[in-house]
């Protein structure tokens, strides 16, 4: 089997690209103290970066609001949301939200 230098080359720059943002935040902060009130915010982040993906996906389409009476994912997501809160199940949540989906597409045509 022969290898391709350029294939290798672009594996080896992928995980380099890959490798380092995990690794120096990493190594930088095992080294320093991170005060408190940095640890705090850094909380919130994971919160809101999911509720912007999912409020951007739930609200807009084509990079238009789509208004709530025509918004089957916004009303899908209602009975969905309340079953992960009611049961914290993951496979729960998933297949109400996939049922719930699949009728109001199928109502709404």
């Amino acid at each position: 089997m022969e290898v391709r230098w350029d294939v290798f080359w672009i594996i080896m720059g992928s995980a380099l690209l890959t490798f380092i943002p995990r690794v120096l935040p990493l190594m930088l902060f095992s080294k320093i103290q991170i005060p408190m009130w940095l640890l705090r915010w850094l909380e919130y982040v994971p919160v809101a970066v999911m509720a912007a993906l999912i409020g951007q996906e739930l609200f807009m389409a084509d990079n238009q609001l789509v208004p709530i009476t025509q918004n089957a994912a916004l009303w899908a997501a209602l009975p969905t949301i309340a079953v992960a809160i009611w049961t914290r199940s993951l496979l729960g949540t998933v297949l109400v939200g996939i049922v719930a989906m699949m009728i109001l597409r199928y109502l709404m045509g």
